[in-house]
């Protein structure tokens, strides 16, 4: 089981669909619901053993994720699940279904899957004389996606991508050191590429609140050492990267704009570059050209790719914090 929000989204449900299925679970603390139907997907993933990837997201901390799949589907109410294979939602229900038909909405998608072996009833024997007749790619299936760039970036070192990706999956996952050990050789390039210069000040932020002691902090306190001094950019800058650890990075550039607008050059423009990365960061990757996308139907759902990537609230959101910047600019 994984937690997911804006930054991880693309790669632990999209890109992670593309080689088992994931069941997104949209919950809300104060959603009692919610804690009844957690247990048992948790309970489901751990009994089928690799046939599906549970993830949970927090509609109340991430609500454009929670806010676009809501209108896909029409849903107005959680827990509301949202099932991904090959990239796209393809199915998905709503409330605290019992055990029973979880197991039956699960099989409509993983029976007959290379993934799905686990709900076949065999003995570890015969599991292991299927394994080595496995697919090529088959194996690869059940190994994390940090496992397989790490090998992938091992045998091509100069495969910029491949570095991105996979210091990203480092730095979500809290590898501080050892995202900052596959961030460096990119960080010597001339000219360094922006993207990479983006991992380095969420990695510096991240770095900050594991090392500062203000990192120990909370957010009222902060708060209440603003509150005294408006100009106490200190304060303002290590608060924004509280923010960011916590994953609230809208919340972070509000912070970092009010820096900004009162001292653009602070601290070597600290603050304009922190803010330039988590746009760079939050900024969804361009859709791979798909001619015959449009109008495809899985699972029952129509997916209109056009449509969909025009209301996307991630770039949305990033467009309109790019607006907000070059207003504190000029």
């Amino acid at each position: 089981m994984i937690d997911v929000n804006l930054v991880n989204f693309e790669a632990e449900v999209i890109e992670a669909s593309l080689r088992v299925p994931v069941l997104l679970d949209i919950w809300a603390e104060w959603c009692g619901p919610c804690k009844q139907l957690g247990p048992r997907l948790e309970q489901l993933e751990a009994e089928l053993a690799g046939s599906f990837v549970l993830a949970k997201l927090d509609a109340d901390k991430t609500p454009e994720i929670a806010g676009q799949l809501s209108q896909m589907f029409g849903v107005r109410s959680i827990p509301f699940c949202v099932l991904f294979k090959d990239g796209q939602p393809v199915d998905g229900f709503v409330g605290a279904l019992p055990p029973e038909q979880l197991r039956a909405f699960l099989a409509k998608h993983l029976i007959g899957e290379p993934q799905a072996e686990a709900e076949v009833e065999v003995d570890a024997e015969a599991q292991a004389e299927v394994q080595p007749d496995a697919e090529p790619g088959q194996a690869a299936d059940t190994r994390s996606v940090q496992e397989q760039l790490a090998d992938a970036l091992a045998q091509n070192p100069g495969n910029d991508d491949l570095r991105f990706d996979y210091v990203k999956q480092l730095i979500s996952h809290g590898q501080l050191a050892e995202a900052a050990a596959a961030l460096a050789p990119a960080m010597g390039q001339i000219p360094l590429q922006l993207r990479f210069e983006s991992l380095q000040q969420w990695l510096n932020a991240l770095e900050f609140v594991s090392n500062d002691p203000r990192g120990r902090w909370s957010v009222e306190q902060f708060e209440q050492a603003i509150s005294a001094n408006k100009r106490d950019f200190d304060s303002r800058f290590a608060k924004s990267r509280l923010l960011i650890a916590q994953g609230d990075w809208q919340a972070a550039m509000e912070e970092l704009l009010e820096i900004i607008m009162r001292d653009k050059k602070w601290a070597d423009e600290a603050p304009r570059k922190t803010y330039v990365a988590l746009l760079e960061l939050l900024t969804p990757p361009k859709p791979k050209a798909d001619p015959g996308a449009a109008g495809k139907s899985a699972g029952g759902i129509e997916i209109a790719a056009p449509v969909t990537q025009q209301q996307d609230p991630q770039a949305e959101l990033v467009a309109r914090y790019r607006r907000k910047l070059s207003m504190a600019l000029n």
